[in-house]
């Protein structure tokens, strides 16, 4: 989902699309938080 709303927004440069990217961060960024805490490796999403 946020490759998608990425190439969507590099084509339209929609703000509102951004607003969405920028929440699809955030939420990406909370699930992997339980992840990392469990885990001596860090392991970043692949953007």
């Amino acid at each position: 989902m946020y490759e998608f709303t990425w190439k969507v927004f590099k084509e339209t440069g929609n703000v509102d699309t951004y607003l969405l990217l920028k929440e699809l961060e955030k939420e990406e960024h909370i699930n992997i938080l339980p992840h990392m805490e469990n885990s001596d490796e860090v392991d970043y999403p692949v953007t």
